[in-house]
């Protein structure tokens, strides 16, 4: 099982749900690698108040006053409750700030998460962008990284425990986990059926493919019975993230299909000062 865990935490989850996942689920954060979960657990921005697909290409909603959002996490690994996470988000405008926190420990193995990124929204490229993230994780997996971007994201440069790398990317924008989610959100939004994204992982960028599914509705304490719309992502790792319309179409849950362990994170608390 530790070798499992272990292949899990570099895998994929760990950007998702950060240090719980890293070892718990694989997940997204620090759990499960660095890749799966990475692009989907953070897909909470404002809800734009216009409802037509030409508004939401343009641009999203300007939110004048400061406000913000904060979604409370479980993490499960094959079903065993493993940690938790917290992710809140401070807008002001069409710019915001992302900080994920989590915790997460099986078999003796912990492990703590801990980003804060920053994004904006493009005018040129009608898209949100990440500035720069800082993200630590310590015990299992430790490290720092600091991460900046330009060339409207299709550029990067990777300051990992203090070795430089730089990545590029041709015509898809590099982005954080936090604001890949977002990103999601947006084009859920904007009513698109597919679409690619590109993580920046700590040493390697991680394009995936991701398609709506059909909605399906599912008993989510203390909500009760919410429609959900699924968006499958493929690639180096798969994912299911779910989001709710009824709740500003926040991220809900995200499941990891794991060959050999299962991964799931679920919405316990959430509150917002943004209409």
């Amino acid at each position: 099982m530790a070798s499992i865990i272990t292949r899990l935490t570099v895998c994929g989850f760990s950007s998702l749900l950060g240090p719980v996942l890293l070892l718990a689920l694989a997940f997204s954060l620090p759990l499960l690698s660095d890749n799966a979960f990475a692009s989907a657990l953070r897909l909470s921005q404002q809800v734009p108040s216009q409802t037509s697909s030409q508004s939401l290409l343009q641009e999203p909603e300007l939110i004048a006053e400061q406000c913000s959002r904060s979604s409370h996490y479980d993490i499960y690994l094959s079903g065993i409750h493993t940690g938790t996470m917290k992710r809140t988000e401070t807008w002001q405008g069409t710019t915001a700030v992302v900080i994920s926190e989590s915790e997460a420990s099986i078999l003796g193995i912990g492990t703590q998460y801990h980003q804060r990124a920053e994004l904006s929204w493009s005018n040129s490229t009608n898209e949100w962008l990440t500035d720069k993230f800082h993200q630590k994780v310590s015990g299992f997996r430790a490290r720092d990284m600091q991460v900046s971007f330009s060339n409207n994201g299709r550029e990067s440069r990777v300051d990992l425990d203090g070795d430089i790398e730089s990545y590029s990317s041709a015509n898809i924008a590099l982005r954080d986990v936090d604001t890949l989610a977002i990103q999601m959100r947006q084009y859920l939004l904007q009513g698109r059926q597919q679409f690619a994204l590109i993580r920046q992982a700590s040493d390697a960028i991680e394009p995936y493919q991701f398609y709506v599914q059909d909605k399906q509705t599912a008993n989510i304490e203390p909500w009760g019975e919410l429609t959900l719309i699924p968006i499958k992502q493929t690639g180096a790792e798969e994912v299911t993230y779910y989001f709710a319309p009824a709740m500003d179409y926040q991220l809900i849950k995200a499941r990891y299909h794991g060959i050999i362990i299962e991964g799931l994170i679920e919405l316990n608390q959430y509150s917002s000062s943004c209409e």
